[in-house]
């Protein structure tokens, strides 16, 4: 692969590539991710979007990251070597930056999205708050491990919305004025939850949970028995580690988006086929470690 000179100022330092046309850009260029910078070099071959991926200044085979190429069919970034597809050269990139350690980790992960799904104890959570900042519960959603909606609860918050959480759910006080409190839906909770295995995407719900335990429960003891009465799961290291989106800039995988609706229901639908997609790639290694 020999370098081309450059076409002249394109793309310019500082134009944001997720903005601009990848037929525009530079024969060779260096534009900075993550705080890292990256040279990008189009094969002397070829005049489509295409480009090497090189640490700034050095041609060796060890400098050389991969291949991406811009495909105007589906508008996605294909990484060369492993078929991945991405929306943004960015994530594309991350994806050259992987550790040597990534397979044995994505397979990880994907024996624990697989085990999880195995247990008919598996409960997948969503809750909607009224904010981020002091949240009380809004709505609560679960499903099983079947995708079978187990719990799909209106909460009355006894306390104001912050309008921009409002302005992403559209859930208000007025809309949640004649649904149950949180103490009213807490025996059905204690039912549902307790002895199971409970999913959720971020410690932000469990974290909402216990706030709640703490207003209604007037003994510490009582809420930490109820919250030690189930085993509770953060879903995004697992799925940011499968994705494999590695970051320079803080030396660890990327978190990930579900797509969120902000919708409790179908954000617990989400993360289920999420699991899914983990649990059904195909693992190169062994749960035990042996290679």
């Amino acid at each position: 692969m020999s370098p081309r000179y450059p076409t002249p100022g394109l793309p310019s330092p500082g134009t944001d590539l997720s903005r601009s046309d990848a037929l525009t850009w530079s024969d060779i260029f260096i534009t900075t991710i993550d705080t890292v910078p990256v040279e990008c070099i189009r094969p002397s071959d070829t005049d489509r979007p295409t480009w090497g991926i090189y640490t700034p200044g050095g041609y060796r085979p060890e400098d050389y990251l991969g291949t991406l190429h811009a495909r105007d069919t589906d508008g996605l970034w294909h990484v060369q070597a492993t078929g991945e597809r991405h929306a943004s050269f960015a994530d594309a990139v991350r994806t050259l930056r992987r550790p040597p350690t990534w397979p044995r980790e994505r397979d990880r992960a994907t024996w624990w999205a697989r085990s999880l799904l195995a247990d008919p104890a598996l409960l997948i959570i969503d809750v909607q708050t009224t904010g981020l900042t002091n949240p009380f519960a809004a709505q609560i959603a679960a499903v099983d491990g079947s995708g079978t909606l187990i719990l799909n609860e209106l909460i009355d918050p006894q306390a104001e919305f912050d309008p921009e959480a409002s302005a992403l759910h559209g859930l208000t006080q007025e809309s949640t004025r004649n649904a149950a409190t949180f103490h009213d839906l807490l025996p059905v909770l204690t039912e549902h939850f307790h002895g199971r295995h409970l999913v959720a995407y971020s410690t932000f719900d469990q974290a909402v949970i216990t706030r709640e335990l703490n207003r209604h429960l007037s003994d510490p003891g009582h809420v930490r028995a109820w919250l030690s009465s189930s085993h509770w799961h953060d879903a995004i290291p697992p799925i940011s580690t499968w994705t494999g989106l590695w970051s320079t800039r803080y030396h660890a995988y990327r978190h990930v988006q579900l797509g969120s609706r902000y919708e409790a229901a179908t954000n617990c639908h989400l993360l289920l086929r999420r699991l899914q997609q983990l649990a059904n790639h195909r693992t190169e290694t062994c749960p035990d470690n042996r290679p």
